[in-house]
């Protein structure tokens, strides 16, 4: 998200705080379709159910919150995934992503591989490919990737440090682009793989990229 937009953001924000209509919309539209994405993972078929009674709690609340655009998504995302979790113990059912019960005590990967596929997991089929992670793998990509948030923010939501969900998403994007060239060099034989650097190979790095 470009500065311009940041701070377009921030604004209303701030607007919405105060109770402008027009600002609480702007922040709807470029939340909600995050928003469904990623409870569309954790609470399967009620995710359009949970997002709604999330926004409720949101322009309930908002007045009350304080923090920038950045801080904005954070708990707006915190509120969704405790409304998620309370569908799914309320139905008697486990959420489609499971919550780890102990926290992570891996420390923050080298170089933080979900910041570079940020806008790139979008389509239903990714989406598809997420839910078969690892669940905690799956719900740091989804935060990162597909919400947006930083690993800060996203360990806020899901009460872990900002290393361990850097370390989750790095590991399931890897994995996922893995699932990805493994796919590409079964439907076209005659691609060679190049060879190996940082431990991911070039196909690899070009299927992460191109993951739209």
């Amino acid at each position: 998200m470009d500065t311009e937009a940041v701070a377009r953001l921030g604004a209303a924000v701030n607007a919405a705080r105060g109770g402008d209509a027009d600002a609480f919309r702007t922040l709807f539209r470029d939340m909600q379709p995050r928003l469904l994405r990623y409870l569309g993972t954790l609470a399967g078929d009620d995710a359009e159910d949970v997002a709604s009674e999330t926004w409720l709690q949101v322009a309930r609340d908002i007045g009350g919150f304080h923090g920038d655009y950045a801080g904005f998504r954070g708990w707006v995302t915190t509120i969704a995934r405790h409304r998620a979790l309370d569908e799914a113990r309320r139905r008697g059912r486990r959420p489609a992503v499971a919550v780890p019960a102990d926290d992570l005590t891996a420390l923050p990967a080298a170089n933080d591989t979900a910041a570079d596929g940020i806008e790139a997991v979008s389509t239903e089929a990714a989406l598809r490919l997420i839910a078969t992670l690892p669940p905690d793998q799956a719900e740091a990509v989804l935060l990162r990737a597909v919400v947006g948030l930083d690993a800060e923010a996203a360990g806020r939501v899901v009460g872990k440090r900002a290393g361990a969900v850097r370390t989750a998403a790095h590991r399931g994007l890897r994995t996922l682009a893995g699932r990805l060239a493994q796919d590409g060099l079964a439907r076209d034989p005659g691609v060679t793989r190049r060879p190996e650097k940082d431990g991911v190979t070039q196909a690899r790095s070009l299927a992460l990229k191109d993951m739209r």
